[in-house]
C-alpha cells in the first residue's frame, strides 16, 4: 500500500469516526432525555456505567470518564435529585461514596437502553451476522487504542 493511499484511508477513517462521534453525542443526549427529560447528555453514559458496575465509587466514575471530581459530583447530585441513583458511604473507606441505581433509575435506564438496542438491531438488520461480529471486534480494537492515549 502506498503512503498516498494509506493517507487517504486514514483520512476516511478520521472522517467517519468524527461523524460517528457527532452522531453519538446527539444520540446520548436523546437517550438521557428518554430516561428523564431533565437529564444532561453525559448522564445516560454515567447511568450505563453504574448499571454495569452495580455499585461504583464516585471517584472511579471520574476516572472512567476522565472528568474531574466537580463534574462527576454535579452529575451524581442531579441523578440523586431525580431519584435515579442512591449514594452511600463506602464501608471500606467512609470518606468515599458508592453510587448505585435506584429501582426507578434501573427501570428508566433499561427502558431507554432497550429502545436504543431496537434501533441498532433495525439499522443492522440487513448485515450478515459475521459482519456485525467483525464490526464489533474492530470497534473494540479501535477503542482499546484510543484508550491507550491515542486521542481522536
Amino acid at each position: 500500500m502506498s503512503a498516498e493511499s494509506d493517507d487517504e484511508s486514514l483520512m476516511a477513517v478520521e472522517r467517519e469516526v468524527s461523524l460517528l462521534f457527532r452522531r453519538g453525542r446527539a444520540r446520548v443526549a436523546e437517550m438521557s432525555r428518554r430516561v428523564h427529560p431533565q437529564l444532561e447528555g453525559m448522564a445516560y453514559s454515567m447511568l450505563a456505567h453504574i448499571e454495569q458496575a452495580g455499585r461504583v465509587r464516585v471517584t472511579d466514575i471520574g476516572v472512567h470518564f476522565a472528568v474531574g471530581k466537580a463534574t462527576v459530583s454535579r452529575q451524581i447530585r442531579a441523578l440523586e435529585e431525580l431519584g435515579l441513583v442512591d449514594r452511600e458511604a463506602d464501608p471500606l473507606d467512609r470518606r468515599a461514596a458508592l453510587v448505585s441505581l435506584t429501582e426507578d433509575g434501573r427501570r428508566r435506564f433499561l427502558g431507554a437502553r432497550d429502545a436504543r438496542m431496537e434501533r441498532v438491531r433495525a439499522l443492522m438488520a440487513d448485515w450478515p451476522e459475521e459482519d456485525v461480529a467483525r464490526f464489533a471486534e474492530l470497534l473494540h480494537r479501535f477503542n482499546d487504542v484510543v484508550g491507550e492515549g491515542m486521542g481522536v
